[in-house]
């Protein structure tokens, strides 16, 4: 893996590859168990450091057995609160996120000094409720114990790229590869490619990975992201064949379903997609998937369902944030289309400002935050405003048919008709199916 990854930095070094761009968190980031924590805690630690979620209520389980008897072990304490972070992203309830900071907490006061393992659990617990300088700081701090921890070295190349710093992340999966090459890190730089408009390059080192997989983890996270480059480059054909091979290898992977669903949707097989998608939220409700089935439901003419949808997604977002979660994001990009209009704006708004500072200085930001602000700013009329936001969303190099949509309705609003044209021309030639909802609209206003 060593030699891949090398590979792979030596071929973004070949064309001139600067990071420069940024993607949801929760698509991509979960805990990388380190690995004293994961074998306290019984687990394997896997691409992400994703892991079954009945392997997970096992360790739980058997930790919680062990420290009734063994109150003292602080190895086995942040083990915990790993498993707790890793519970609540297999079974998307936040409710998880203060048991593991209690046991993160119960660690650092067991051993309070050198304690790397919990450090790296905080700032893992940090990401999941998206206060990301916090997780950078935390990550810094363990890997200045430990510098060959995979949990903190995987937290601070993802909170970098969430706040919109491209070229420390750069700089830090460099370092990260020279440590602790592997998977986990592997993949991000794969990912980073493909965020620079390289997706071609960013699919060989995939493969690469793909050929080296044997582990069922593995080869369904490797699968799932040449599904994720096929998809967004519209090949839903190729995307469907990945999903396929990623739920053979692991049925449960949320992911592989949800990319299955989409790629069924777009061959016309409907009820497929529903399926897929019904099944999927009944055992992960995340708001990106609630609405998406939603979504499904009301480009088919099923109102009343796809209502009831968008109904649990904010009911999601409240308990996030009882449970600590920054659900500013979600709330946003919910509402804007599903909601109260007023309420996304704000919820953007105060995004930007935690990530990126005031929302009158549009300056460096992740992209997936400035276009959530720009269509925020749109659906409240204040198109001159989101262009701005758009503008930055689509300049990095990262092609995104949704981003590209978005600017597009943008530039029609203000009657920039041929740059609209243009935006929402690329936006289908991308991916013709890149939304149940707004692909339609996006013909729609060509026409």
């Amino acid at each position: 893996m060593r030699r891949l990854l090398s590979g792979a930095l030596a071929l973004g070094l070949a064309i001139g590859l600067t990071l420069a761009s940024a993607v949801t968190f929760d698509r991509h980031f979960s805990a990388a168990p380190d690995s004293d924590a994961a074998m306290v805690a019984g687990l394997e630690p896997v691409p992400g450091g994703t892991v079954p979620g009945g392997t997970v209520r096992q360790s739980v389980t058997r930790l919680q057995r062990h420290l009734s008897a063994q109150p003292r072990d602080a190895t086995a304490w942040a083990a915990l609160g790993l498993a707790y972070v890793e519970q609540a992203r297999v079974t998307a309830d936040p409710s998880y996120y203060p048991k593991a900071e209690g046991a993160l907490d119960r660690s650092l006061s067991v051993r309070p000094g050198d304690n790397a393992a919990a450090l790296g659990g905080k700032a893992a617990l940090a990401a999941a409720r998206h206060d990301f300088p916090f997780a950078l700081r935390l990550a810094g701090e363990a890997l200045a114990i430990d510098a060959y921890g995979l949990t903190a070295h995987a937290v601070r190349v993802d909170a970098l790229v969430e706040l919109g710093r491209y070229q420390d992340a750069h700089d830090a999966v460099r370092r990260a590869d020279s440590l602790r090459p592997g998977i986990p890190i592997f993949t991000r730089y794969a990912y980073v490619l493909e965020l620079r408009g390289r997706s071609g390059a960013a699919r060989q080192v995939l493969e690469r990975a793909a050929r080296s997989a044997d582990d069922p983890g593995d080869i369904a996270y490797v699968a799932t992201q040449l599904g994720e480059l096929a998809w967004n480059r519209g090949d839903h054909r190729a995307a469907g064949r990945h999903y396929a091979a990623a739920l053979r290898a692991d049925p449960s992977y949320a992911p592989a379903l949800d990319g299955r669903a989409r790629a069924r949707a777009a061959g016309g097989d409907v009820d497929g997609a529903v399926r897929d998608r019904v099944a999927l939220v009944g055992r992960v409700p995340l708001p990106s998937y609630v609405v998406a089935l939603g979504e499904l439901y009301e480009a088919h003419g099923r109102r009343g369902e796809a209502r009831r949808q968008y109904a649990v997604a904010g009911t999601w977002g409240t308990l996030a944030k009882a449970n600590g979660v920054a659900a500013d994001l979600e709330t946003a990009l919910v509402a804007a289309d599903h909601g109260d209009r007023a309420e996304a704006l704000r919820a953007a708004q105060a995004e930007w400002r935690r990530r990126c500072g005031p929302p009158e200085t549009a300056g460096r930001c992740a992209v997936h935050v400035a276009d959530a602000l720009a269509w925020a700013l749109h659906v409240n009329g204040r198109d001159r405003e989101a262009l701005g936001y758009a503008r930055l969303a689509t300049g990095t190099g990262y092609r995104n048919a949704l981003f590209l949509y978005h600017r597009g309705m943008i530039e029609k609003a203000l009657g920039e008709g041929a740059q609209a044209r243009r935006s929402l021309r690329a936006a289908l030639r991308l991916n013709p199916h890149f939304s149940d909802l707004h692909a339609p609209t996006a013909r729609e206003a060509l026409r």
